[in-house]
């Protein structure tokens, strides 16, 4: 079964670069909306005011308001994907490239906060088909550290670990990312974002190097 992307929404606009400026216009004002007033009392007609569209105009890029929903989850994961594939662009040698990834998906997380804390409050009112995608894609962002560690693990940059342990590891990164997310409004008040990513990322290193090693 081949893995459902926002291309399988349904469009009435034939220009692709379009569609993609038009839905990430929706997706940032429904966002706002979907956290003040939740999800199930937004209307779409007040996504489209929000937007600057008629109703009319955004039937023409979304059918639902479960498809708008979905877009959030799908811009989330695009822009750590493109986070993360230019961080392994600037360093691929040694323990560096860690600490390089770890810091553009912490800054990802950082700069689209509003719409992962949305994603866990409001992941169950997808369809199904959409929530299954929007897992899948969790699993896929994990398993690029996953890839990552392995890698520097390969290349003796970073100690011998079981295959389990570099899984364990990966959650972790996944996870205190989240973690600025879900606590911003403790840890924005005593940390910066580059404290966290430096402290963050010296705990990640410790585990990988220290804690796991046989």
């Amino acid at each position: 079964m081949s893995q459902m992307t926002s291309q399988d929404i349904p469009t009435q606009i034939k220009n692709p670069d379009l569609v993609e400026r038009r839905r990430r216009q929706i997706v940032d004002a429904a966002v706002q909306l979907f956290i003040e007033k939740g999800f199930h009392k937004t209307t779409t007609r007040q996504i489209a005011q929000a937007a600057g569209f008629s109703i009319g105009s955004l039937y023409e890029y979304v059918s639902s308001k479960e498809d708008v929903l979905f877009l959030v989850c799908e811009a989330i994961h695009a822009e750590i994907k493109r986070g993360v594939a230019e961080a392994l662009a600037r360093t691929m040698e040694g323990r560096g490239t860690l600490a390089e990834v770890i810091r553009e998906y912490f800054l990802v997380c950082h700069r689209m906060c509003d719409h992962i804390l949305l994603i866990y409050q409001e992941t169950q009112s997808l369809p199904q088909q959409w929530r299954k995608k929007v897992l899948e894609n969790e699993i896929n962002i994990t398993g690029i550290f996953v890839s990552v560690l392995a890698r520097l693990v390969a290349a003796g940059d970073l100690p011998r670990m079981e295959d389990r342990a570099i899984d364990l590891v990966a959650h972790d990164i996944t996870v205190l990312g989240h973690m600025w997310t879900f606590r911003r409004w403790f840890l924005g008040r005593h940390y910066s974002i580059e404290e966290y990513i430096d402290l963050q990322t010296d705990f990640i290193m410790g585990k990988a190097t220290g804690a796991m090693e046989e």
